[in-house]
């Protein structure tokens, strides 16, 4: 079980949303490369980025800022916002990132794109199984209707799509205090590979110690580790 601390860029500064909509930004950081060593120093050992500008714009925009981030951490970095291309996928990976996320998100099961302002017509489990042969190392799945809202996550539907696919998949959206980490060590959570958190770590709502000891914890007494 890996927990993923999130950092959302918008011009050039560490934010938060509330559902996705970027007229809601909250900055809690204006040094998305301090914030980032934070996280390392606290012991995480992967980091959830998100380049928000480059979701609505097609392509990265917050350069710049993931490059302090890979300069400043030896943290593992997945990254997603205006990924649109093989090249920008080749581009982030020759830097560093770890990670490449081809961004869709999902709210009432459905799919969303380009920066989740548009739904479309596809089922979240449909997609997901088209990419079970394509070599994808994981399905993020957010409930948009919880994201940045601390109703925790949506354990039945997150679930419901690690049940349906071969691909491991992380919880996003509404990851809200240290019961949501109790809850995914629960044995029915145990085909998820993770979770990301926000808002939950940046107000305070969420001790980064106690919920990694907890995770190292529950895989010390035999829960598969990520």
């Amino acid at each position: 079980m890996i927990l993923f601390p999130a950092i959302d860029l918008k011009s050039g500064e560490c934010v938060r949303l509330v559902r996705g909509d970027m007229s809601q930004a909250t900055v809690f950081n204006a040094d998305p490369a301090g914030q980032a060593r934070i996280f390392q120093e606290r012991g995480f050992a992967w980091l959830h980025l998100v380049d928000l500008d480059g979701a609505f714009a097609g392509q990265p925009i917050n350069a710049n800022a993931v490059d302090r981030i890979l300069a400043n951490v030896s943290m593992k970095v997945q990254l997603g916002g205006g990924v649109r291309d093989m090249k920008t996928v080749a581009g982030w990976l020759d830097k560093g990132i770890a990670r490449v996320i081809i961004g869709t998100a999902a709210v009432d099961g459905r799919v969303a794109v380009d920066g989740w302002a548009r739904t479309s017509d596809v089922a979240a489990v449909d997609l997901g199984r088209r990419f079970e042969d394509a070599g994808v190392a994981a399905l993020i799945y957010t409930d948009i209707s919880r994201d940045g809202v601390l109703q925790g996550l949506n354990i039945a539907a997150t679930v419901a799509l690690a049940e349906a696919v071969a691909i491991p998949v992380i919880a996003s959206g509404g990851l809200a205090s240290i019961d949501d980490i109790k809850r995914l060590l629960e044995p029915d959570c145990a085909r998820l590979a993770g979770a990301i958190t926000g808002r939950a770590l940046y107000d305070g709502r969420l001790d980064a110690q106690e919920a990694l000891a907890l995770i190292r914890s529950a895989e010390a007494k035999g829960m598969p580790a990520s």
